[in-house]
C-alpha cells in the first residue's frame, strides 16, 4: 500500500515538473500535492511501516523509486518556490505548510553555534523565495550570501528581496558555491539545503577555501525522510568532522553540523 501511494506521488510530481510552464495557473494544484507529500512523510504510522517493511528491504525497486522522488519532488519544490515568488510579486501570496514547515525550524538550524550580528553566511541552494537567508539576516542582522545555480529562480529570489528585505543585508547570485572564493574565505555559517544533490561534493571541493573556524549546516533526510531529502554520507574525516546533530521530529529534514578537523599536533 505505501510502495503504491509512493508510485502515485512520483507520477503526480513528474506531470506537475514536465508541464511547468512558468506561470502561477497550477500553483494551487502543486501545492495541495507537496502538503500531502509532507504529510504523507512526517505521518508516524508511515514512518513505523518504513522501519518496519520497506526500508529493510533495500531492494533495486525501493533505491530506484526513493532516488526518483527526491529528483522530482526536488524540482516541484523549486517551482513551487517561483509560484510563492511569482504570487507574492503580485501581491496574493499563498502560505503552506511546506513552507510553514521549513520556516518553523531555521531559529534551530545551527544549534550551539549561533548566528550573531557579525556573522557571514552562506546558503546553497537559496531558491526562488528566499526566506532562510531573510529570516536569518531580519532576525541576527548578520550578512548573507544566498547563491542558486537556477538563473530565473535568482531573479525572481531578487525581485521579492527588493520588495520585502531591501534594507538587510542579502545578496543573492547565480552559480556554483564553489566559484564565491572570497565569500567562502569570510564565511562563519554555511547552510546547504535539503534538495542540493551534489551537496557533499560541494563541501569536500570547499574545504581548501574556507576558514579554520567556518560551521556548516547540512540539512539531510535519512529514512523515510530520504524521500524527500537528500542523505547523510560519511564526509573525508582527514577534513570534516561531525560536530552535532539535530534531529527534527516535526520537520522533513534533520541538521548535521559539520567543523573543520584539527590537524594532528
Amino acid at each position: 500500500m505505501l510502495l503504491s501511494t509512493l508510485y502515485e506521488f512520483a507520477a503526480k510530481f513528474r506531470k506537475m515538473a514536465d508541464e511547468f510552464d512558468g506561470t502561477t495557473g497550477r500553483s494551487l494544484e502543486l501545492t495541495d500535492i507537496i502538503d500531502e507529500y509532507t504529510c504523507f512523510i512526517m505521518n508516524p504510522r508511515n514512518q513505523e511501516i518504513w522501519e518496519e517493511k520497506v526500508g529493510p528491504l533495500d531492494s533495486r525497486e525501493v533505491m530506484r523509486l526513493t532516488a526518483e522522488l527526491r529528483e522530482v519532488s526536488a524540482k516541484c519544490v523549486s517551482i513551487m518556490e517561483k509560484y510563492r515568488a511569482l504570487h507574492f510579486l503580485n501581491g496574493s501570496e499563498e502560505r503552506t505548510e511546506y513552507f510553514a514547515n521549513i520556516e518553523s525550524g531555521i531559529e534551530r538550524e545551527f544549534g550551539s553555534f549561533e548566528v550573531g550580528s557579525d556573522s557571514r553566511v552562506v546558503m546553497v541552494g537559496a531558491g526562488a523565495f528566499p526566506m532562510t537567508p531573510m529570516l536569518i539576516s531580519r532576525r541576527t542582522n548578520a550578512e548573507v550570501l544566498g547563491i542558486d545555480i537556477d538563473e530565473e529562480a535568482v531573479i525572481l529570489s531578487n525581485k521579492v528581496l527588493s520588495k520585502l528585505g531591501h534594507h538587510l543585508p542579502v545578496r543573492l547570485l547565480t552559480g556554483s558555491v564553489i566559484q564565491y572564493e572570497p565569500e567562502l574565505k569570510q564565511a562563519t555559517h554555511i547552510i546547504f539545503s535539503s534538495t542540493v544533490a551534489e551537496k557533499y561534493n560541494l563541501l569536500d571541493l570547499m574545504y581548501p577555501l574556507t576558514g579554520q573556524q567556518v560551521v556548516v549546516a547540512m540539512r539531510y533526510g535519512d529514512r523515510i525522510k530520504s524521500l524527500f531529502n537528500y542523505p547523510m554520507k560519511a564526509v573525508d574525516e582527514t577534513k570534516w568532522k561531525l560536530a552535532e546533530q539535530i534531529q527534527c521530529p516535526d520537520q522533513v529534514f534533520d541538521v548535521a553540523l559539520y567543523r573543520k578537523a584539527h590537524p594532528a599536533s
